[in-house]
């Protein structure tokens, strides 16, 4: 059989043999070329060019010219676009998922913290891998490992092998991504053209075994050198703000220039002062009004004479000024022979009934300020706590209202509590505070546990008009209480009925003031200050924050609400400025983050409309400490280029190294001037 079917086999070739030599033999055909990859973007429209011109030059090189400028700008908003949806991914990530993202994280960061999320391990140089088995068994880390980070928002990455922590992005220079090895940036084609202008898979070259500290995402090869300016802080151009925009610095006179009985204490030192302040061209002063002084010695009795001696010297030297009424008292926490009380009649009444300030657990008052309880109380010689700022603000609006029509006076701030800040006591140094306690609550007068009553009753649970018993004292750690601590009663329905209310309580006391203050000072700029509470800001609780009364732990957003009373007045938020570098130790003692919290607060505001203005916490001395407060107020990688409206610098008191301090000031006016 096996004989028989070679031997059919060898016939079969011999005439197809025979066929073939009558025929000429054909020419083997071109192998077909891959398909080409349709051109996008910039080589799309080089190519429609082209092809429109048929590669000729003059008119048609002009006209390709002007496509490719065009297509430039068109690449330029994309990636404003792509930013901003950046810039809300990270948001959420850090307030609602409590990840520790840096100030100016880029997705490496997101990524490395979504692989630690899942359990996998990311060290510095980028390696990854789980803790069993080892990295050098594991296989690609691809998306399909990662939790989504918002509903239908995925990043599809081909590869990544290095993602990188965020203290090893933090070390990064501008100079060493200058030494980074070439990296290989291609489009995952599996992508639709509409998500190609916000996504960029970055790939490392695969025969390279080593790795370095910078991410490939951000060498020289990868981006052009504009876009390296922007995005990295080098250091030849970190201090460089020539043609940012233009914020008017303002700096706050000492408080000491008008004393008790309303006196200008020394006119003459006010001058040079002022002399001073022109020599650097600030574009004005700011004057705080106390409500102690004017109004010091008996109720609606007010003396404005030293006001009005210091305001017309202000006026000789064509300076504007703003002012602030506060409320508070000043002095008491080092801040040298100056003491300044709340009106001598309201301490005679509080002494009589205790009830009218702040109270915290152990029912110790505190005279700082009014409590927010007896805005609606008529225990101020038969006026409420409201009607008393009302005829303050009043009674300063028709004194000055020859300085109000010549436009000197700008902006009115009005004091809205503790240190002129709209927050409560929390922190206060007499009752033995130090940094970084938690505080205390401070709602314990009678008037308060009241209103708290009443609303336990509304929500049905009367047993609730109580305030937090295992929250601690002026100096616990949050780990050291049952309400703050990880999973503690602050989350519990408890806890969350009563911060709440607690919260509620402040934005109701900024609602009732700015409603009488748009009144009084109408077709006036309005100022709020809102407080930098930032230490305990990376712990789940944000300890701090609930007892200055901002409800804010990383499941609830607790400025929001603060913000839209703030919009519903178009009321100016000013914001303090810490302008202090946080070391490692300080920042693993109290798990502070000023820049994460600055970064909440401000975007917070600025996407409600609110216009932002700035204001140092501590005087400032080196020029480190401008450069950090310069690159807050106009933040170089905001899309939008948006920046503080104005700045409040508060001056050195007393005036100890004046000459480095007015060089170090010019410097820092320079640059928020976009001079230098």
């Amino acid at each position: 059989m096996n004989n028989r079917n070679s031997s059919n086999l060898k016939q079969d070739l011999e005439n197809q043999s025979d066929h073939s030599s009558n025929h000429t033999f054909p020419q083997p055909q071109p192998q077909p070329q891959p398909q080409s990859r349709r051109p996008r973007g910039f080589a799309a429209t080089a190519a429609a060019a082209a092809a429109a011109t048929g590669g000729g030059g003059g008119a048609g090189g002009g006209k390709g010219k002007k496509e490719r400028e065009k297509e430039k700008e068109r690449t330029k908003l994309r990636e404003r676009h792509r930013r901003a949806i950046t810039s809300r991914m990270l948001a959420g990530l850090r307030q609602y998922g409590n990840f520790p993202l840096p100030a100016r994280a880029d997705m490496n960061d997101v990524l490395a913290a979504l692989a630690r999320e899942a359990g996998w391990t990311v060290e510095a140089d980028g390696t990854t891998y789980r803790q069993s088995p080892p990295p050098s068994q594991m296989g690609a880390y691809t998306s399909r490992n990662l939790p989504k980070i918002a509903a239908g928002a995925t990043f599809p990455v081909r590869s990544v092998d290095s993602p990188l922590s965020a203290s090893s992005l933090r070390n990064c220079s501008a100079k060493g991504s200058l030494d980074c090895q070439p990296s290989v940036l291609r489009i995952d084609e599996s992508l639709s053209p509409a998500s190609l202008d916000s996504v960029v898979v970055a790939e490392r070259d695969t025969k390279s075994e080593k790795y370095t500290s910078t991410s490939p995402i951000s060498s020289a090869e990868c981006l052009e050198a504009d876009q390296l300016m922007r995005d990295v802080r080098s250091g030849e151009h970190e201090n460089d703000f020539t043609g940012t925009p233009y914020v008017p610095v303002y700096v706050m006179l000492a408080t000491g220039v008008i004393n008790n009985f309303c006196q200008l204490v020394d006119p003459d030192g006010v001058r040079q002062e002022l002399s001073h302040m022109k020599s650097l061209h600030t574009d004005g002063v700011v004057v705080n009004c106390w409500w102690g002084i004017v109004e010091g010695w008996s109720p609606q009795k007010y003396v404005w004479s030293g006001y009005r001696e210091l305001f017309n010297i202000i006026r000789e030297f064509k300076l504007k000024f703003q002012v602030v009424m506060a409320f508070h008292e000043y002095g008491g926490n080092g801040s040298g022979d100056v003491m300044i009380s709340l009106p001598q009649w309201v301490l005679e009444i509080g002494k009589e009934n205790q009830d009218i300030f702040f109270t915290d657990r152990e029912g110790r008052r505190n005279t700082e300020c009014l409590s927010w309880a007896i805005d609606k109380e008529r225990v101020l010689k038969g006026r409420t706590g409201i009607e008393v700022y009302f005829d303050f603000m009043r009674s300063f609006r028709t004194e000055f209202d020859d300085l109000f029509a010549e436009g000197i006076i700008s902006a009115v701030e009005i004091g809205l509590g503790a240190s002129g800040e709209l927050k409560y006591p929390a922190f206060s140094e007499r009752m033995g505070w130090g940094y970084p306690g938690i505080g205390e609550f401070q709602c314990y007068d009678k008037y308060s546990q009241q209103n708290l009553r009443k609303a336990a009753k509304l929500r049905g649970h009367s047993f609730w008009a109580r305030g937090p018993d295992n929250a601690g004292q002026y100096n616990s750690r949050p780990h050291e209480t049952g309400f703050f601590c990880e999973r503690g009663d602050y989350d519990s329905y408890y806890g969350r009925f009563f911060l709440h209310w607690y919260a509620q309580s402040l934005i109701d006391h900024a609602d009732n003031v700015l409603s009488l203050a748009t009144l009084a000072f109408e077709e006036t700029q309005l100022i709020v200050k809102v407080p930098a509470v930032y230490w305990w800001y990376r712990t789940a609780s944000h300890a701090a924050e609930l007892t200055a009364g901002y409800y804010n732990p990383t499941n609830q957003d607790g400025y929001s609400p603060v913000f839209e009373v703030l919009k519903k007045y178009s009321v100016t938020m000013k914001f303090v400025c810490s302008g202090l570098q946080i070391t490692c130790q300080e920042n693993d003692d109290s798990f502070a983050d000023p820049e994460g919290l600055s970064w909440q607060v401000m975007n917070s505001a600025w996407d409600r409309g609110l216009i932002i203005a700035g204001e140092n916490a501590v005087p400032c001395y080196d020029r480190e400490g401008y450069m950090r407060i310069a690159e807050m107020a106009k933040p170089r990688n905001d899309p939008d280029r948006r920046h503080f409206s104005f700045f409040v610098y508060q001056q050195p008191s007393p005036l100890v190294e004046r000459t480095i301090w007015f060089s170090e000031l010019d410097c820092f006016i320079k640059c928020m001037h976009g001079k230098k």
